[in-house]
């Protein structure tokens, strides 16, 4: 439900009975720190979709040998 959305990044938020609602938290503050993000599209009873959006980095540059 649009609810459940709102409040699916805080942590300790869990629908599941033997879950500790860390899980998305905890990935959202690692992207965050990376200047990263994810985001979240759902309809109730058809699915959900996460999509995450990462930073492109250069490759490491090879010192010649």
């Amino acid at each position: 439900s649009e609810e459940t959305i709102k409040s699916i990044f805080d942590p300790f938020f869990t629908t599941r009975a033997e879950g500790t609602g860390l899980g998305l938290s905890i990935v959202q503050r690692i992207l965050a720190a990376n200047d990263c993000r994810i985001d979240v599209d759902s309809l109730v009873g058809e699915g959900t979709t996460f999509t995450l959006k990462l930073k492109q980095v250069a490759p490491p540059v090879s010192e010649p040998s």
